[in-house]
């Protein structure tokens, strides 16, 4: 089970300048609080009107050597060092404003938009946030190249081993459990590299236009040429780093151990659509559940409850609060088929089905606080159940479900409903919450 967090934003704006890695431009991004649910967006100012563009997975387009989104003819270019960042911190909802092309390079790393965040804070909103959790092994492979995500319980691990041949045979291997402080002191200091036979190559394709000493490692021979090396392992570290700003499109943390061999920005990508294509369902229920207060209607309560006609007993869910509570309706007709049974010439709504109805709330309930819409909740015993008034068609009836106890494997629920304004039925009802598959 995944613990449950909170969507954030910052605390303020923040704002750095700098040389773009690629074009070479002068540039600036103004970070700003963004409200919950409105994601990461990037906005260029420098257009007229400004564009935006979500970073989504949808909205990724591929350049060689770089991370870049874009919406119609509009790009950012070089977002995942700063992307990292923001993924590691749970920073779902910001409004990054970029002055240019691409977002400025700083020293290669992401050690400086670390920092600056850190100082204006990291604020938490009421929503929750998303995690994405691997399940089951899967993966992208091109050539010699791979990454695979796998299941790893409720952390968040990067493994990586980097080979080049050229100038000589360079092999690093590293991984990393990864959270805010790790990240801060092992991987956001490492910074872009370059082989040095590539950099010819690189120029006459127009890239690498603002690399210099003070932001890129040209590697000969014997190393770092002009320049030392901050760890000795510092060209896997920063393949982590990027692996991790690659991964950001996905809107969740991640709970999974992602494994890469040589893998780069496209085939990082790939492992997100991937990833984003396998979970899509998860990540509608998690849009569905996001909200504290937020009413779901029939479709939305489909995908979350097993239930199905003639026993899905719930209409429309109007309020649920995390942990707290829910309130939802059953609309009764004579239409149920129920009533041609109980009683013929005198129909009256079941009791028993009335504590379904109040059951299914709280299951909802249940899956929306335990934060893992990959369970079931089976009843396991039914206390203090009392009706007091007859429920017949043409009642609507007003189902409550208030959470009393909540634990791995069980939860207790008190329901209650109501006609009018006058109760009809109440029950404590105890839950053992298991896998659905």
């Amino acid at each position: 089970m995944t613990a449950s967090w909170r969507q954030r934003t910052i605390g303020a704006e923040v704002e750095f300048h700098g040389v773009g890695l690629h074009t070479g431009e002068e540039g600036s991004v103004r970070l700003r609080p963004a409200p919950p649910e409105s994601g990461i967006v990037f906005v260029r100012t420098d257009q007229s009107p400004a564009v935006r563009i979500p970073l989504t997975v949808e909205n990724r387009r591929e350049h060689p050597r770089r991370t870049t989104f874009a919406v119609g003819e509009s790009e950012v270019h070089t977002v995942e060092h700063l992307a990292a960042v923001l993924h590691v911190l749970g920073i779902q909802n910001v409004t990054v404003e970029v002055e240019g092309r691409e977002v400025p390079g700083m020293d290669g790393s992401a050690a400086e938009f670390y920092d600056g965040i850190e100082k204006v804070g990291v604020v938490e909103q009421e929503l929750r946030g998303r995690t994405l959790v691997v399940r089951d092994s899967t993966g992208v492979q091109s050539d010699s190249a791979s990454v695979v995500a796998l299941p790893a319980d409720d952390r968040f691990r990067v493994s990586y081993t980097l080979h080049y041949e050229r100038p000589r045979p360079i092999t690093q291997y590293a991984s990393f459990t990864i959270d805010p402080e790790t990240f801060r002191r092992e991987i956001a200091p490492a910074r872009t590299f370059v082989m040095e036979a590539e950099v010819k190559e690189l120029q006459a394709r127009g890239l690498g236009r603002g690399a210099a000493a003070a932001n890129t490692l040209v590697i000969g021979p014997n190393g770092p040429i002009d320049n030392e090396y901050r760890f000795p392992d510092e060209l896997v570290r920063h393949k982590i780093l990027d692996l991790i700003g690659d991964l950001c499109s996905l809107g969740s943390k991640i709970s999974g151990h992602v494994v890469a061999h040589r893998s780069g920005h496209s085939l990082n990508a790939d492992l997100a659509r991937r990833l984003s294509d396998l979970y899509r369902r998860e990540r509608e229920v998690e849009d569905i559940l996001i909200g504290s207060h937020r009413g779901l209607d029939i479709r939305q309560i489909q995908k979350i409850l097993p239930h199905r006609y003639p026993f899905l007993l719930v209409d429309r869910i109007l309020e649920i609060e995390e942990g707290v509570r829910a309130v939802g309706l059953k609309n009764v007709t004579y239409n149920e088929e129920f009533f041609q049974g109980h009683f013929p010439g005198q129909p009256v709504m079941p009791g028993v089905l009335q504590i379904e109805a109040m059951a299914q709330l709280a299951g909802a309930l249940l899956l929306r606080s335990s934060d893992d819409i990959n369970k079931l909740a089976y009843i396991l015993s039914m206390d203090n159940v009392k009706f007091r008034k007859t429920v017949v068609p043409g009642d609507q009836l007003i189902l409550e479900a208030e959470l009393k106890k909540l634990r791995n494997r069980t939860g207790q629920v008190q329901g209650r409903a109501s006609v009018d304004g006058q109760p009809v039925a109440e029950a404590t009802i105890r839950f053992m919450i298991v896998d659905a598959f």
